[in-house]
């Protein structure tokens, strides 16, 4: 099971990942997580407000079918953020690669 800290991390970038195609509002985004990631309208949507007061999206509301429906677009702060997530891979790797030898070492 995915340490929550670590999964909420992966949460953000794969939200930002799902906006850089376009906006969104918060349905469609966990239909397009779907495939990778289980998120619940509960997980996400405080993601989504934590993300825009860091300033990695925008919202505004649209009305649809007479109600109004909130849509998420990325600014270029989360653009950047979500490069830095992937830059931050070979140290990723890295660190599970060490944790990989060092637990082969004890056995």
């Amino acid at each position: 099971m995915l340490d929550p800290q670590l999964k909420r991390g992966m949460i953000d970038a794969c939200v930002l990942s799902v906006l850089c195609r376009g906006e969104s509002h918060g349905y469609k985004i966990i239909k397009e997580l779907s495939p990778c990631i289980e998120v619940s309208e509960s997980t996400l949507y405080p993601i989504l407000r934590r993300l825009e007061t860091a300033g990695m999206l925008n919202v505004h509301s649209v009305e649809y079918n007479g109600r109004l429906r909130k849509m998420y677009s990325i600014t270029l702060r989360g653009k950047v953020h979500l490069q830095e997530f992937l830059e931050s891979r070979d140290e990723v790797i890295g660190i599970y690669d060490f944790v990989r030898r060092q637990s082969n070492d004890q056995t």
